[in-house]
């Protein structure tokens, strides 16, 4: 079935433009303003928006704070939203931002941006429903969630930043080898490395153009970035077939000295996976390329672990960590890249 994407733009080029790139893959509805729109998702179906910002009448922003009223009053699904502009304004992103906008396209803009950027996150939309899905038609028992919808989520949502792809997964099997060095049942293994998988899902919620910016973010922007953490929980506590698919997604950025976020929990009050997590997590940030450095080398890995014992890192589970990389004596256990 192809997704409905309905353009709201004053500009008729922009509107002619979207339609040409767009309408060999999906249904596309073109509308001169905010008000034709919300007459018209009342009886339409809609998959996608595509909003400008500046419009007479009736701006993006007041259009999107409309039609959440709209969908609040009616039930409808809450629409995913990206809003196109000429500006390059920090000031418009945010308040976009805190509407619920999923991301930002600049005008005038090229074919294959608008393509890949609407490509990929319907498709993560469609993962995100796919996940549900598969937990609503199955039960409660761990085996009932699909490990390959959950996979491929999880390597969609790392696909969002071109320096760390198969993060998740990584994160996931560390975190299962020091659960089963801890002593965790094969049961305990396999929810752990489940968590894993997921503990990134609230980035589906962080704008690419964050995700990979180059070099140091604004405060504005790290703000954002912290968000995923409740971003995660509050997509995975719909799955109420399994709760504790929400540990490991709400409380990875916890700190043991209780330093950290988005709950500032302290010591034994961070849920246990999540601690284990949070040590996999450090270590593969350390051990992957970023847009602003190389992977880490071998011997400063180790010292940031010690140095996080007991402040950043429950120190039993950074312990494990740090014999795990004793053993890995060519430096094998981290992200490679293709040659």
């Amino acid at each position: 079935m192809n997704e409905r994407i309905v353009v709201v733009d004053d500009d008729s080029i922009i509107l002619r433009n979207a339609d040409s790139i767009l309408s060999d893959k999906y249904k596309v509805v073109c509308l001169k303003s905010g008000k034709i729109f919300l007459d018209y998702i009342k009886k339409n179906p809609v998959d996608l928006l595509l909003l400008d910002i500046r419009m007479p009448e009736m701006d993006g922003f007041e259009t999107l704070k409309a039609l959440r009223d709209v969908e609040k009053e009616t039930g409808l699904e809450t629409t995913p939203c990206i809003f196109l502009t000429a500006n390059d304004d920090g000031e418009s992103e945010t308040t976009g931002l805190s509407l619920g906008a999923r991301d930002f396209i600049r005008k005038p803009f090229s074919a294959e941006v608008l393509k890949l950027r609407i490509d990929n996150l319907l498709e993560l939309i469609r993962l995100q429903k796919d996940l549900h899905h598969e937990v609503e038609i199955k039960t409660a028992e761990l085996e009932s969630l699909s490990v390959h919808v959950v996979q491929t989520l999880a390597e969609t949502i790392d696909a969002k930043d071109s320096y760390t792809n198969g993060h998740s997964t990584r994160v996931a099997m560390y975190s299962k080898e020091i659960a089963k060095r801890y002593g965790y049942s094969h049961e305990r293994q396999e929810e752990i490395y489940m968590l894993g998988l997921l503990h990134d899902v609230g980035k589906i919620g962080i704008p690419d153009s964050i995700i990979n910016k180059p070099g140091r973010l604004s405060d504005e922007e790290y703000a954002l970035i912290k968000e995923h953490p409740a971003k995660g929980a509050k997509i995975l506590s719909t799955v109420t077939e399994m709760p504790k698919l929400v540990t490991g997604a709400r409380w990875h950025h916890e700190r043991y000295d209780g330093k950290g976020y988005p709950d500032g929990l302290k010591g034994d009050d961070i849920p246990e996976e999540a601690r284990i997590i949070a040590v996999a997590d450090a270590y593969d940030a350390m051990t992957s390329n970023r847009s602003y450095r190389e992977i880490i080398p071998r011997e400063r890995v180790i010292s940031e672990i010690e140095r996080g014992m007991g402040t950043q890192f429950d120190q039993r589970f950074a312990e494990i960590m740090l014999k795990m990389i004793e053993e890995d004596k060519d430096y094998t256990m981290r992200q490679h890249l293709p040659e």
